[in-house]
């Protein structure tokens, strides 16, 4: 596994006057976890940035806060929803010998024979696995291979991911990660479109009269039968 390293220093600045830091590149930052002292911390945005797309939240990081060397994971990150900026970032200390639960995102590789000859769409259902594993074991992402999704319906379950004995997955085994779907074309939804048509003329031309929309049919009037009354019969 790769080893990740980002440094940090001490902040004593809180509320509105975090954004002078946010305006020298600067972003606040809280360290916390089980059994430790929560500490409030700045580091540099440039730096976060590049370790977190290699991280994620399941890749570990040593967090250097002065002399002082904590394990940690990402577990927030807050964005600014207009400007896409980082406003602040909460860590997670982890214990190196305790296990921890962690979602890991899904990362397809190959390419589908299935999608290739366009016999159908890959549909990914599931985007991340949850697991269960030591955070020095935590993957940073789940390869999931579909070289051998060769027909329509074909897909990946939990249960077929090939992972590491050291991870214990919690996601159920029979989920469906990717699938390929049916392929939908703009051809085939104008022939559905037409079969329909001429369906409904069919019926039209049988007699079938299907009834207005928000009214109930009416049903077929029946011809009263004329009454016939016996003849009488006279008295010779």
């Amino acid at each position: 596994m790769k080893k990740h390293t980002l440094a940090a220093t001490p902040r004593t600045l809180v509320g509105r006057k975090v954004k002078n830091l946010r305006k020298e590149g600067q972003i606040p930052a809280t360290v916390y976890g089980k059994g430790v002292k929560s500490a409030s911390i700045t580091l540099s945005g440039d730096a976060f940035v590049k370790v977190y797309k290699e991280t994620g939240e399941t890749g570990l990081i040593e967090l250097h806060i002065d002399k002082d060397l904590r394990p940690v994971l990402v577990h927030t990150v807050q964005i600014d929803p207009v400007s896409h900026a980082t406003l602040h970032i909460e860590f997670h200390q982890v214990d190196l010998k305790e296990k921890v639960h962690a979602k890991v995102p899904v990362e397809i590789v190959g390419e589908s024979p299935a999608i290739a000859q366009k016999l159908g769409v890959l549909l990914t259902v599931l985007n991340d696995i949850e697991v269960e594993a030591l955070p020095t074991h935590l993957p940073e992402k789940i390869e999931v291979d579909v070289t051998m999704l060769t027909q329509v319906d074909e897909e990946v379950k939990v249960g077929q991911l090939k992972l590491s004995s050291d991870i214990t997955v919690l996601t159920d085994s029979g989920l469906t990660v990717v699938k390929v779907g049916h392929l939908v074309t703009k051809e085939a939804e104008a022939q559905a479109a037409a079969e329909a048509a001429a369906a409904a003329e069919a019926a039209v031309a049988a007699g079938a009269e299907a009834p207005v929309e928000g009214q109930e049919a009416k049903p077929t009037e029946e011809k009263a039968t004329p009454e016939v009354k016996p003849t009488e019969e006279k008295n010779p």
